[in-house]
């Protein structure tokens, strides 16, 4: 009698037998196919890892497959291994990691039936590809030279610089070669365009793209097309890495940096660093890009203190020849007085483009009306009830927003707690910047762009559309503005509030504020018109700021990871957090206390286990927050040390509403 071995989407670090049934022909061959069996008193899919003569479990007590799924062929071996490689790494069950790695149409009991792919109609020839700078040809000779097989290369290139078009090319050598290629993008809002420009360059590559955003069947029929091999270009979000692409031959990853591509929940796991294992698993290139890259890609690069993993490739100059870096000013805001907000030398700038029909973007990182409703006579300020956060003030609507667990509600007439009528918006948002540049500007279209204005694709293809047609004088924007668009007519970009992110308590906040500026400059002056970029700012002779004046991201790298050193952070260290999150903090704390006492802890000399604290969001959907940090100077100490720790974790009591989770490599804090 043949034993089915089934990894299933549970958190339990086992596998699970099931009887093969009489008449069902189930072979080592089968391994990678899909199943259908009852777990507990559901049915469910599952994934067959192995098949074997016997069980430990007496025969008659294994339950029956319910169904062995035909409807897709076996998944392939190297998907099992980069499967094996993130359950062992993220400390994560197989079988969770294995079922969420594929599309929800594959892990339906019934799932429905596979349909051709929707024909869509393809420009009748390629596009002609624009003539390559100096540089351009340069880096794409430095990757021909390394031959074949592994090697990753960090592509740091200024913004305008012409990433894309190397890109490009090098997907055009993988098609060439019968290979296929997998983009990572951080974000949806960054496909459009992409999406756009790399199927008019390959019309005949039978591209697709993976994100969320697609339907579940046009998921799974996009997912598949890469399966088969179909396509040949799969364009497609963090979860797109775990595609299995029979003919993978080339990996790209844009904007390298971005936290996006960060698992958050679940399998906290990074797409960037599983696409880098997969490319080394595959003995193929991968290529990281990004104007502003991750201090620990650029540590494997570029620090002479640690041994150089990757390959840097560097493009200095904007890819357009009339086009230059925008020159950046600080606006020094202790002495010049601020407007609602805007300084008068930011007003005049505007005001000039709108004269020479330019466009203007302001940015600003926090969307809403204001970040909080208060009351002067009696202090009661609009907090969440569920979070330690306040609620947002969102005018257009007329609701009270938390942009952390989501509660909303409305706006009161008065003070909720003395019946003041004069309760007031204290802060801006974008609607807020919004309302007073139309009231300054009634003449220019003003054009608002965040994550309420482009709360679907549609949506955000509507507003690029407006701002390539020049239907827009000044944008108001968030970070949704700040990467990977370009928009000719675009010559001013003003930055407010930029100042919070200097002093921050995360360790991060430095390298990801000079991302952000860095990325939303590179918006100005990426055509034949100049550029400017005005930062309003009480610290004018900060050495952040000081490094953006100069386009210098090596200068500002370099001291980065310097102090990052000499405090012991990453990637002079690797980290764990444990968190938990309770009804009430006692009982996180304790289960943290109970895991840091482990008697084995102190067997691990290479591994410091922190005192456990309250988060900085300490309450989330009324849910108390703390976490312990786990830190070790040694990546296979820590890792050694954790696949130990785990089986402690499992075992601990807890109250039934207490949930921990453990996340390696963590970026929040």
């Amino acid at each position: 009698m043949s034993i089915a071995r089934v990894a299933l989407g549970v958190p339990l670090h086992r596998l699970f037998d099931y009887r093969v049934p009489v008449g069902e022909n189930l072979t080592a061959g089968d391994v990678g196919i899909r199943v259908r069996v009852r777990f507990g008193q559901r049915l469910c899919v599952g994934i067959v890892v192995g098949v074997a003569d016997g069980s430990d479990i007496p025969a008659e007590q294994l339950r029956p497959l319910e169904a062995v799924l035909r409807d897709l062929p076996p998944l392939p071996a190297d998907w099992f291994r980069l499967t094996d490689f993130c359950s062992a790494y993220y400390q994560v069950p197989l079988g969770e990691v294995m079922l969420s790695t594929l599309p929800a149409g594959l892990r339906r009991v019934d799932p429905p039936k596979a349909r051709a792919a929707r024909r869509v109609p393809k420009p009748s020839a390629a596009q002609v590809a624009p003539e390559l700078t100096a540089e351009q040809r340069q880096v794409l000779a430095a990757i021909e030279a390394q031959g074949a097989g592994f090697h990753a290369f960090l592509l740091h290139g200024v913004t305008g610089s012409g990433k894309t078009e190397v890109y490009l090319r090098l997907i055009e050598r993988a098609l060439a070669a019968g290979r296929q290629t997998l983009l990572l993008v951080p974000e949806i809002n960054l496909t459009p365009q992409l999406e756009a420009r790399v199927a008019a360059r390959f019309p005949q590559a039978g591209l697709v793209s993976l994100h969320s955003e697609l339907t579940e069947a046009a998921r799974t029929r996009n997912w598949r097309a890469a399966f088969d091999g179909n396509a040949r270009l799969v364009l497609g979000t963090r979860l797109a890495v775990f595609t299995p692409m029979p003919d993978l031959g080339l990996i790209i990853v844009d904007e390298e940096h971005d936290a996006s591509f960060k698992q958050q929940d679940g399998m906290r796991y990074s797409a960037r660093d599983v696409a880098v294992f997969r490319a080394h698993e595959r003995d193929i290139p991968i290529v990281l890009g990004s104007a502003t890259p991750s201090l620990e890609s650029w540590a494997n690069a570029a620090d002479t203190r640690t041994p150089a993993r990757y390959i840097l490739l560097t493009l200095r100059e904007r890819a357009v020849a009339a086009a230059q870096l925008p020159a950046v000013q600080r606006i020094d805001t202790r002495v010049e007085r601020l407007q609602d907000g805007f300084s008068g030398a930011l007003l005049q700038a505007i005001e000039k483009r709108l004269g020479r029909s330019e466009q203007s973007l302001v940015f600003l990182n926090r969307r809403g009306y204001a970040p909080v409703l208060a009351c002067a006579q009696c202090g009661w300020i609009s907090r969440c009830q569920r979070c330690a956060a306040n609620l947002v003030l969102h005018l257009a609507d007329g609701r009270l927003r938390c942009h952390h667990c989501g509660f909303e509600c409305r706006v009161p007439k008065a003070c909720p707690t003395c019946g003041n009528q004069d309760i007031q918006p204290f802060g801006r948002g974008t609607q807020r910047i919004e309302e007073v540049l139309n009231a300054r500007f009634p003449q220019a279209r003003i054009l608002r762009v965040d994550r309420d204005s482009a709360k679907s694709r549609k949506q955000w293809e509507s507003l690029l559309e407006q701002i390539h047609a020049g239907d827009a004088d000044i944008l108001v924007g968030t970070q949704m503005l700040a990467k990977g668009h370009d928009f000719p007519k675009l010559t001013l970009v003003g930055v407010l509030g930029a100042d919070a992110a200097l002093f921050a308590a995360d360790w991060r906040a430095p390298e990801r504020l000079f991302a952000q500026l860095m990325q939303v400059a590179g918006r100005a002056g990426r055509a034949d018109l100049p550029g400017e970029v005005l930062i309003q700012t009480q610290f004018p002779e900060h050495p952040l700021y000081a490094a953006l004046v100069r386009h210098d991201f090596p200068a500002f790298a370099a001291a980065q990871l310097k102090e990052r050193e000499q405090a012991g952070f990453p990637p002079y260290a690797y980290q764990a957090m444990l968190s938990a999150e309770a009804p009430l903090i006692a009982d996180a704390i304790a289960f943290l206390a109970t895991a840091r006492a482990w008697p084995q802890a102190v067997e691990h000399v290479d591994v410091m286990l922190y005192d456990p604290v309250p988060m900085r969001l300490a309450r989330r959907a009324n849910l108390e927050r703390a976490q312990l940090l786990v830190e070790s100077p040694s990546r296979r100490a820590l890792q050694s040390f954790l696949s130990e720790w785990g089986g402690l974790l499992q075992s601990i009591k807890a109250p039934s509403r207490l949930r921990w989770h453990l996340e390696v490599d963590p970026l929040e804090f």
